[in-house]
């Protein structure tokens, strides 16, 4: 079946993480995506661990897309690409800013070859402001999102987030930006610049904290699990692991009190709300914890269930990726590699009833598509 975008051709200029998972999100709904690396390849062909050779990570945020190599410090590769750009809809870049325009590609001559093309950009920083020049990475923009500021135990560094959340973020909010562009282009004809950063996109997910701090004006504290609205909501250990529970609506928590023979918490007046209950979290969690220690995970999570309080085990990826659910929302793909052979993947997280998204295509390997597309060798264009 068809996906929704197929009708969308994308040129893919994007290395390393962000802009490769906006163009993968493009590509497993539909959209042809052309990733256009230079000589030496995308720098995540790199990147460990690798299977036959073939990096995994690569594989993973790559698939459904067509290689082609391309360097563009040459004159006959950059009238090969302006010859792709008359047709292309969409052309996603994340260089640094400035870099685009010095090889010769800037927006102004792009809108001007072609009207209806959307020209999306990722980078560290943005466009504009007093940071736009600096190279960003996911480390530094949580760091300097706040992100960091309020991520690990009260005591003690900041964490960061183990998943490479700013660009993840980054490449999502730029597939949205991409669609929004796509939308306004029917109405208008032109296509125009989008473009978002690993800073913002970081930054925007402060939900929580931008109202603690609009509202009272102070630093937000570092709360380690403990969640700044809602309690109890957090982990706990058990008897032989860690479960998740979520109690912080009035009737859960009454539930979750009888269910670990502590009824007289609901009338608590330290606990009576749940603002009662954020302000002395500490002070429950110790309660509750003592208690949930006793039972090992599925003694509470049997009891959780049946009362309809949210709650659910701690897995480890070995256990999320063989999960019976996990494997029935199709969250676990394959595909067949040239060289790895059969390859596991992430699953496509958005579903649409009438045109699904799907793996269809591997990975591809460097500049494997190159003469497919091109219509010659490359060394004939040079």
């Amino acid at each position: 079946m068809p996906g929704a975008l197929e009708h969308l051709k994308v040129l893919d200029l994007t290395s390393f993480l962000s802009g490769p998972y906006c163009t993968m999100l493009l590509a497993d709904h539909g959209a042809e995506v052309i990733k256009i690396e230079p000589p030496s390849g995308d720098s995540a062909r790199n990147m460990p661990p690798f299977v036959n050779g073939e990096s995994a990570p690569f594989m993973t945020w790559n698939r459904n897309k067509r290689s082609v190599v391309m360097d563009l410090k040459q004159e006959a590769d950059r009238a090969a690409l302006w010859d792709m750009i008359d047709s292309a809809d969409i052309l996603v870049e994340n260089y640094r800013t400035g870099v685009l325009a010095r090889l010769g590609f800037g927006w102004a001559l792009l809108h001007k070859r072609n009207p209806r093309l959307i020209l999306a950009s990722i980078s560290g920083f943005g466009q504009t402001g007093p940071y736009s020049n600096r190279g960003g990475f996911d480390l530094i923009t949580q760091a300097m999102s706040g992100l960091m500021s309020t991520n690990g135990p009260a005591d003690g560094d900041p964490f960061r987030l183990p998943i490479a959340i700013s660009d993840v973020t980054a490449g999502m909010f730029l597939a949205f930006g991409v669609l929004a562009a796509v939308e306004a282009r029917h109405r208008t004809g032109l296509g125009q610049h989008v473009e978002t950063s690993l800073l913002e996109s970081a930054t925007s997910l402060a939900v929580y904290e931008s109202a603690h701090y609009f509202a009272t004006g102070t630093r937000p504290a570092r709360i380690g699990q403990a969640h700044r609205g809602s309690s109890p909501y957090q982990c706990f250990a058990t008897a032989d692991g860690h479960i998740a529970i979520g109690a912080s609506q009035q009737h859960f928590f009454s539930k979750l009190c009888e269910i670990v023979g502590r009824p007289d918490l609901v009338s608590n007046p330290n606990y009576k709300t749940v603002a009662d209950r954020v302000a002395h979290n500490d002070e429950l969690v110790g309660v509750l914890a003592e208690k949930l220690r006793t039972q090992p995970s599925a003694h509470w999570l049997a009891a959780l269930e049946a009362a309809g309080i949210p709650a659910g085990p701690v897995l480890h990826y070995d256990e999320v990726f063989t999960d019976p659910h996990i494997l029935a929302r199709d969250m676990v793909a394959k595909t067949e590699h040239p060289v790895t052979g059969a390859f596991h993947t992430l699953g496509v997280t958005v579903k649409l009833s009438d045109t699904p998204g799907g793996v269809r295509l591997p990975a591809p390997r460097l500049g494997e598509h190159t003469t497919e597309v091109l219509g010659r060798p490359r060394e004939a264009a040079e």
